[in-house]
């Protein structure tokens, strides 16, 4: 407690409230809990710094501000005070010149609050409402992109394989929620063929709103997976809020990856089924992958497809072939589909490999949910190398299943065929090492107490030959 208290007592703390802010999302309830959980001010940020934004230089000049008018208020109190032989005069100025980082550290979120209440929400709800009319008013496909992890993997698959044809608009990056929707409606011109919209889900309800907003014609469900459990308390609750978007499109136009073990629970009989092995009637034969792609033959009927990608592992297939068969009822030509598949390549930081000293790296650092986990150590089981090796700090926000999902974790990657483990030293590392050896790993464990020195410094980690899967991340925020 003493050192949390002496280590705000420099001008980088300052930075470190603001980028404790900006890395919460400026959720005001989540920054008060990563602040007052805080140890050592001066080690927060050790894995990501302050985006200099705009908000964000304002916010810093306001607290700059407010410290010197405490600290001047105090001195005023003190001297006014002391001279009238006031003791508790003396007191009140004392206790806020030495108490002015927590004042500052509680305030900052007074003005966020206000600001949200009075003037954000109220304007971002009426441009949600003026969404609504344009998304119900768009005659083309819209295609919701629904689920606890693959959600952009798939949103990109589509754009790429049907890109060149038809005219697409996609919602940007990871901009998944209500108010990112209704922007990227004010950008249509109107004139598109398809609109792929990505749902994120972060608290009940989330996904009806979206549905009810939007107006999808056809859904795809990516996957059920323990994810933002802090605010969904169970996966049932997630599921609940996921598979309600199945009360705004026809049953017959939703698509449900069955290779996600906790989707079955949740689906109805007239959705369609997609995985691996085909969807909609088109069979997978002949599946070949390496660090360098995948390879499979699709067929239905008289009609087989030879397909080639740039993304690896088997557990690309399933999107793959859903995207291959929707592209050809939306009318492309099976031409057009094999070349559209070709030009689909791994995205940043999601089983991106890349060459390091002769070795090969699979970057899966956005990776976040069990089910990626899995995937991801049953490749690495699948690629040759001199030395395996399997890095990975753990799930965040898995709640109260917390324990379990990590000794989870600690059995596929005791599986995975992996020479070398790297656990990146937090709360949940104990739970892996013990999934590990009740399994039966008995190769080398290393505990990295400093996960930003390991990462820049991989090049003397690695070697010519090796294989290295890092996966997942882990913020400042979480212990």
């Amino acid at each position: 407690m003493i050192k949390a208290f002496l280590s705000m007592y420099r001008l980088k703390f300052f930075t470190t409230i603001v980028y404790m802010l900006q890395s919460s999302e400026y959720d005001e309830i989540k920054y008060l809990r990563w602040f007052w959980s805080t140890q050592d001010f001066n080690k927060v940020s050790r894995r990501g710094f302050l985006k200099k934004t705009r908000s964000a230089k304002v916010l810093l000049n306001v607290l700059y501000l407010l410290a010197a008018l405490i600290i001047i208020t105090g001195i005023f109190c003190i001297v006014k005070w002391h001279s009238n032989k006031f003791l508790g005069g003396d007191c009140f100025g004392i206790a806020l010149i030495i108490g002015y980082p927590i004042i500052i550290g509680n305030l900052v979120v007074l003005p966020l609050m206000i600001g949200r209440l009075l003037f954000i929400n109220p304007s971002n709800n009426q441009k949600i409402l003026k969404s609504e009319k344009i998304f119900a008013a768009f005659k083309g496909e819209k295609i919701a992109i629904v689920g606890s992890y693959g959600k952009t993997s798939m949103k990109e698959l589509l754009m790429t394989i049907l890109g060149d044809n038809l005219k697409v608009a996609a919602t940007p990056g990871n901009k998944n929620v209500a108010i990112s929707h209704a922007n990227f409606a004010f950008k249509l011109s109107g004139d598109e063929d398809i609109l792929i919209i990505e749902f994120g889900e972060g608290q009940p309800k989330d996904v009806e709103l979206f549905s009810r907003i939007t107006h999808p014609s056809r859904a795809i469900i990516t996957g059920l997976a323990p994810a933002h459990l802090d605010r969904y308390k169970t996966l049932q609750a997630a599921g609940d809020d996921i598979f309600s978007v199945a009360n705004f499109v026809d049953p017959s136009k939703i698509y449900v990856n069955s290779e996600s073990s906790e989707t079955e629970n949740f689906i109805r009989p007239k959705f369609n089924k997609y995985n691996k092995n085909g969807v909609n009637g088109w069979t997978v034969d002949n599946i070949k992958t390496s660090i360098k792609g995948t390879t499979f033959d699709v067929k239905k009927g008289k009609v087989k497809l030879s397909l080639s990608t740039g993304l690896i592992g088997e557990h690309h297939i399933g999107g793959l072939v859903l995207a291959t068969s929707l592209a050809l009822e939306l009318g492309l030509s099976e031409e057009q589909v094999v070349a559209g598949v070709a030009r689909t390549i791994p995205y940043e930081h999601r089983m991106q490999p890349y060459e390091l000293n002769g070795a090969w790296v699979i970057d899966d650092t956005y990776n976040g949910n069990i089910e990626g986990i899995r995937v991801g150590c049953e490749l690495l089981s699948k690629l040759d190398a001199k030395r395996k090796i399997y890095v990975t700090p753990g799930l965040v926000d898995q709640g109260n299943d917390t324990k379990v999902i990590h000794e989870k974790l600690g059995s596929y990657i005791a599986k995975s065929d992996a020479d070398t483990v790297v656990l990146m030293k937090n709360s949940v590392t104990e739970y892996i090492k013990h999934g590990l050896k009740v399994n039966g790993y008995k190769k080398k464990i290393i505990v990295e107490s400093d996960p930003l020195k390991f990462y820049m410094n991989l090049s003397h980690f690695i070697a010519s030959g090796d294989l290295i899967l890092m996966q997942n991340d882990w913020p400042d925020q979480y212990k």
